[in-house]
């Protein structure tokens, strides 16, 4: 796997790798914003990002995080994952068994149910800029749709996804975060512990979930700072403590 250091949980395949601590600055930065900007100026666009740009405050301000080192997975649980611990899940969004699988009415069951916890906010942001600056690891150029990948049946394809940290698909299924939703990081911990409380939890990505796209700049769902509420089916990376050693 990319020659990469991994840790697999035998009894379902899901692989995880090693983030590494660090601190990094936390949500949608100034230069961000202008590098959006930059995109609609020279045509880029399918649609005016004004909606994305007028609600860039749920994404602000930003602010250094110090975050510990943990396990994530290396993708989301696909369908045949979920499966190890919900034998009779069905997923009407999926073609396959190894596409990222998408929970409405299980999620509950399968958190109830699985040895594993769900990641912050501010460590699936960390992950997903795996050391980057930029609007996604990749760079400042507009993400396409080759950015996309929700299926990992493919060694090949899924390894060459995969960011600094040896992730891959980040920000291409909307994945859940442990956060409650909270517009804006105003009081926001700064040792990336999650914000708890009463109501939905945060979501993170999302383009694939919107494929094959229309037009509407479905694209930006692919930023690391990209975030919202969730509201219906979602996609789980699960995280856990580092092995002892």
């Amino acid at each position: 796997m990319a020659g990469r250091p991994a840790w697999r949980h035998t009894p379902s395949g899901v692989v995880f790798r090693k983030v590494p601590a660090g601190v990094f600055r936390m949500g949608l930065s100034d230069a961000e914003i202008d590098a959006v900007r930059a995109i609609e100026r020279a045509g880029d666009t399918e649609d005016t990002v004004e909606p994305f740009l007028s609600g860039a405050g749920e994404c602000r301000p930003v602010r250094e995080v110090k975050v510990e080192p943990f396990l994530l997975a290396r993708h989301p649980l696909t369908v045949d994952q979920v499966r190890h611990w919900l034998p009779d899940y069905d997923d009407f969004y999926a073609r396959a068994g190894t596409t990222a699988a998408r929970l409405t009415g299980d999620l509950g069951d399968l958190l109830a149910t699985w040895p594993f916890r769900l990641p912050s906010e501010a460590e699936w942001e960390y992950a997903a800029r795996a050391g980057t600056t930029t609007l996604t690891f990749r760079g400042d150029a507009r993400p396409g749709e080759d950015q996309l990948l929700d299926d990992f049946g493919d060694e090949a394809r899924t390894a060459a996804a995969e960011n600094p940290f040896g992730l891959a698909g980040m920000g291409s299924a909307g994945e859940l975060c442990s956060d409650v939703w909270i517009p804006g990081f105003d009081g926001a911990p700064l040792d990336a512990s999650p914000r708890t409380g009463d109501g939905p939890r945060t979501v993170r990505g999302g383009a694939a979930d919107l494929y094959p796209w229309q037009g509407c700049d479905e694209w930006l769902l692919l930023l690391s700072a990209t975030r919202y509420e969730h509201d219906s089916f979602t996609a789980i990376r699960p995280a856990a403590p580092l092995p002892p050693h």
